[in-house]
């Protein structure tokens, strides 16, 4: 299994981007999906997960900017993100908990994504 995150770059201060991560392969289905990030010298954190049934949870940093949504059809999951600010300048990863047949459970990491926001 694959995950491929795309939508990344940069914008001004107050702007929008939408970033999206596709899971690909064969024998697997998707649980809970998720967005981390990790700005420079700083750990990674959790901004904002969705389970299977659509309940979300937002880091406090990010709540009433960003909202996380989900395509089951299409394994994707998106994050928007609007009125972005410098401080949400970091490398955004997805991570996505997965059952794959014969295998089992587990939770995987996409690539990162830059998001740069310049002030």
């Amino acid at each position: 299994v694959q995950l491929q995150a795309s939508g990344g770059g940069l914008v001004q201060d107050g702007g929008s981007l939408r970033l999206s991560c596709a899971a690909s392969g064969s024998r697997f289905s998707v649980n809970d999906m998720g967005w981390y990030r990790q700005a420079p010298e700083k750990q990674r954190e959790l901004v904002a997960r969705i389970t299977s049934g659509g309940s979300t949870y937002y880091a406090d940093s990010v709540k009433g900017r960003f909202t996380i949504s989900r395509e089951n059809a299409k394994n994707t999951v998106y994050l928007q993100m609007n009125s972005l600010k410098p401080e949400d300048t970091a490398v955004y990863y997805c991570n996505v908990g997965l059952l794959r047949v014969g295998v089992g459970r587990g939770h995987f990491w996409g690539q990162g994504t830059l998001v740069t926001v310049s002030s």
